[in-house]
């Protein structure tokens, strides 16, 4: 395979990544303002399961002091296409990039961490349910 497909593969992932750190932030935004605007759809079991998955799997990994296998792979692919990888883990990299904030590994797992305590919160607050339960 060429460079410039490991080049367009990485930076699939990147975009997929991307969209996994967008779906568990706004998710959450869309569970709390959903309920309180009470849109019964963001208490569907399905999202709301893949929502809690998601921010579980970031939480476990974090306190495992793992690296996201996304990173991994677009790291992979980056050093396949010729180019620099980048050190630390996805979100670690872009907000230095965006903020040029640094901070400590355990400063992101206490985030992560009280992130998915607050998203687990809302399982209590607001129950997912199956539309036939809402009415």
């Amino acid at each position: 395979m060429s460079q410039a497909w490991y080049r367009v593969l990485a930076d699939a992932v990147l975009i997929a990544h991307t969209g996994v750190v967008v779906f568990v932030v706004l998710g959450f935004l869309t569970i709390v303002i959903g309920n309180l605007a009470r849109w019964s759809w963001v208490n569907h079991p399905w999202f709301r399961l893949c929502h809690l998955a998601a921010i579980g799997f970031v939480v476990a990994w974090s306190c495992l002091d793992l690296v996201c296998p996304l990173t991994d792979l677009e790291m992979w692919l980056r050093r396949q296409a010729g180019q620099a990888a980048y050190r630390g883990g996805f979100v670690e990299h872009w907000l230095h990039r965006i903020l040029y904030y640094e901070a400590p590994g355990w400063v992101f797992t206490a985030v992560y961490t009280a992130f998915g305590l607050l998203v687990l919160a809302t399982w209590f607050l607001f129950p997912p349910r199956r539309r036939r339960d809402d009415a």
